[in-house]
């Protein structure tokens, strides 16, 4: 049993860890994609087969970088529920959300091939690439932030280094239920994903949530 226990420990950490690196591309592809840097804070790069972007600004590049990893001892155990990359046009009140539902199958003992995993993951970059049509048009001075969103909050002192990364998120909480605009998913063992994009609805009342 404890052999077991450890080979699906190993199983899910290879898969967190591929997640967790395709997290960080298709994040940086997420604030290419919106436009609120200049094309020069990025350059190209070649991740599975596709030209992607990959932030030069030394602080974007971390922020991305350590925000993800951070998350990778998360991960592993199922923590993470999602992932999401949030625009706010004022205050804290978001206007969009590019939301990575994640699920990793604690139980599962049969390996997967990285190759097949990271082709199903590979999708995902070729629809954020020409998802723009569903996004909203946002000023380039908007803020935005990678917020997670946990199933259960981790032990205290289980990870201080990749603690001392995350805080409470200040951004508020939209009223109305929003609407939901899916990008891509995948369903495979152990590892499960969807992505898709979140607007306020129509009936939000804006104005009084940016006042509250």
């Amino acid at each position: 049993m404890e052999r077991k226990s450890k080979h699906n420990q190993s199983l899910q950490g290879e898969a967190a860890r591929i997640l967790v690196e395709f997290l960080e591309v298709a994040i940086t592809s997420i604030v290419f994609l919106k436009g609120i840097y200049p094309p020069g804070a990025f350059e190209r790069r070649r991740y599975m087969n596709l030209v992607v972007h990959k932030a030069r600004h030394p602080q974007l590049s971390y922020y991305i970088c350590s925000a993800v990893s951070g998350l990778l001892p998360y991960i592993e155990k199922g923590l993470v529920e999602r992932v999401a990359v949030i625009f706010f046009e004022r205050a804290n009140v978001s206007v969009e959300k590019f939301v990575f539902k994640l699920a990793l199958n604690q139980s599962c003992d049969s390996k997967v091939e990285n190759t097949d995993l990271e082709f199903a993951l590979r999708s995902f970059l070729t629809k954020l690439a020409a998802s723009e049509s569903l996004t909203k048009a946002i000023p380039r001075d908007c803020r935005w932030e990678i917020t997670a969103y946990f199933r259960d909050l981790p032990e205290a002192g289980s990870n201080k280094d990749s603690a001392l990364i995350w805080i409470p998120t200040d951004t508020k909480p939209w009223l109305q239920p929003p609407l939901i605009t899916p990008i891509k998913s995948m369903s495979s063992e152990p590892l499960s994903v969807q992505l898709y994009l979140e607007h306020p609805s129509s009936l939000e009342p804006m104005n009084q949530a940016s006042d509250s």
